[in-house]
């Protein structure tokens, strides 16, 4: 069954301005434009989404997407999770309650549109409420903490997310898939989620997903074969755009040969 527009697809990228690692991340120049407008515009280009919106909680991120031309919902600063942010922005938007959305790390200015389009396709089944990404990884790589790891059961449902080394490879194992934080849910079970105390499991390992798995909301993983640079430092920064400057200069040349 194909994917059509008809259902109501929306995209947001929560924007904070505090970060314990990167303090203005969001604001960060990558060739003269802020990081959040790179984001954006990688978004957009998914065309099953009727609208992408920026979600921050800070003055000077909403004045910069106002210059930009960004659809951008100012949020309060007491959040504490993106999700959280999402939800107050969709409720000032007056979405309607059909609506699936999207949740875009802010801090992806390489994300490539064709994962969103993954992203998204699963809804076409009306039994889906939650989804995510995962990427097939190698045993090193999952012996990383802050590479979060998920397994699934037969039907591609998530039995768990860790930051250990899952599943424990007793046995030689290429199993490994190390979690993608992209996620989209209907709007109903964000709704669900926001009104769930934080569970155990999820203080533990300090995975809010978990809170979806706790109260037996089924998350439906979706293997990818992309991959993106998440930028948590000003180092990540850097190389992020080195990658970009490589991508223009390749485009310039194809555009004058």
């Amino acid at each position: 069954m194909p994917l059509t527009t008809s259902i109501p697809f929306y995209g947001f990228i929560p924007a904070r301005y505090a970060s314990t690692r990167f303090p203005g991340k969001a604001l960060a120049e990558i060739c003269g434009k802020p990081m959040f407008w790179h984001v954006y515009t990688r978004a957009k280009k998914c065309k099953l989404f009727k609208k992408v919106y920026l979600a921050t909680d800070h003055q000077l991120i909403f004045q910069k997407a106002q210059e930009l031309n960004i659809p951008v919902i100012l949020t309060s600063s007491t959040h504490k999770s993106g999700t959280d942010r999402i939800l107050e922005a969709a409720e000032k938007l007056a979405l309607p309650s059909e609506s699936v959305i999207a949740n875009i790390q802010g801090d992806e200015p390489l994300i490539n549109p064709e994962m969103l389009k993954e992203l998204l396709a699963p809804f076409k089944n009306k039994d889906i409420q939650v989804t995510t990404l995962a990427k097939q990884i190698s045993e090193k790589d999952a012996e990383n903490p802050n590479q979060v790891k998920v397994v699934i059961d037969k039907y591609n449902f998530a039995l768990f997310f860790s930051r250990s080394k899952i599943p424990y490879p007793r046995n030689k194992s290429n199993l490994f898939l190390g979690h993608i934080g992209l996620y989209a849910y209907r709007y109903t079970a964000l709704k669900k989620f926001a009104c769930l105390k934080r569970g155990e499991l999820e203080r533990i390992e300090s995975l809010e997903q978990l809170r979806f798995l706790e109260n037996q909301i089924p998350i439906y993983i979706v293997k990818t074969n992309y991959t993106s640079i998440g930028v948590d430092t000003p180092e990540d920064l850097e190389k992020v755009k080195q990658i970009l400057k490589k991508q223009e200069n390749i485009n310039e040349s194809n555009v004058g040969s």
